[in-house]
């Protein structure tokens, strides 16, 4: 569980300044590169493991090169974020899967959520009614956003694997509103600034009564 002081800390952070289209083929290098550039836990989370450079750089190769549609986060010209929809394949149980990645220079800015929220209406554009997300088990953050759009996830072999029902609501990201809105965070940091600053003019000796 987060404490107070982290929280208000990830409320704070500046926003997503990027923004999010479809990736073309010929920037494939751009999409292997953001891969390559995961910092070694979220590696691990995204490919459940896999850590090889070679390995990563084939897999970028391949989900281009084989219809995948890859959604980019871009901020000044660098992909830092990226959702797939991998097509199903032809077994009778086999749903499209979707997966995330996002680098540590553009967390906790809402980059997921955006990631998430468009792959969710390119997918119901295509006329998918079911998805199926895999993530590490270790993977907080990934598992939570699933989760706020409908995913119901369980644990198997070292990782999370749910589907997500795009007839339903939230599936679709229309979920109920968090019980902490923006006003109470907005509260929070007001408070929280109130009492960092009487706190230094005390220490400062301004606090002192006369």
């Amino acid at each position: 569980m987060l404490d107070a002081a982290t929280t208000i800390a990830i409320s704070t952070r500046a926003p997503a300044r990027g923004h999010v289209r479809v990736l073309a083929a010929r920037e494939l290098p751009l999409f292997r590169e953001h891969l390559l550039r995961l910092d070694r836990e979220s590696r691990r989370d995204r490919f459940n493991g896999s850590l090889d450079d070679e390995w990563v750089a084939r897999y970028a190769e391949k989900s281009v090169n084989t219809g995948t549609v890859i959604l980019v986060y871009f901020e000044d010209g660098i992909v830092r974020g990226a959702a797939e929809l991998h097509q199903a394949d032809l077994s009778t149980d086999s749903l499209p899967e979707i997966a995330f990645s996002v680098e540590a220079i553009v967390r906790r800015k809402g980059v997921g959520s955006i990631l998430f929220t468009k792959l969710i209406a390119k997918a119901q554009s295509m006329g998918y009614t079911k998805l199926r997300i895999t993530t590490g088990a270790q993977n907080d953050a990934m598992r939570a956003l699933a989760n706020k759009f409908g995913a119901h996830l369980s644990f198997r072999h070292g990782e999370s694997t749910g589907t997500i029902d795009l007839r339903d609501p939230m599936g679709a990201g229309v979920a109920p509103q968090p019980k902490t809105s923006a006003l109470d965070v907005a509260r929070a940091v007001a408070d929280y600034n109130r009492a960092y600053w009487g706190l230094w003019l005390k220490l400062a000796g301004w606090g002192k009564s006369s």
